[in-house]
């Protein structure tokens, strides 16, 4: 039985800090936003990664593309 607990609590601290790197890392379109996941990743790690990454990613700015052609005149 402690042979599976092992693997499992490495997977929730890998699970765990990813999620925290990921939501320190991107830029969401509000602060408050990215306090409150902070906080469901504390209080409910395992649960609260896995909602980040279902739901969460809708709440991240759009990255700007670059587009060299847009002001080009010819």
């Amino acid at each position: 039985m402690s042979i599976l607990i092992i693997p499992f609590a490495i997977l929730t601290a890998v699970l765990w800090i990813w999620a925290f790197v990921d939501i320190i890392r991107s830029r969401f379109e509000n602060s408050a936003i990215k306090g409150l996941w902070i906080l469901l990743i504390f209080i409910f790690p395992v649960l609260g990664s896995l909602i980040y990454f279902q739901f969460g990613k809708k709440y991240i700015e759009k990255q700007r593309k670059f587009n060299p052609d847009f002001n080009r005149t010819s």
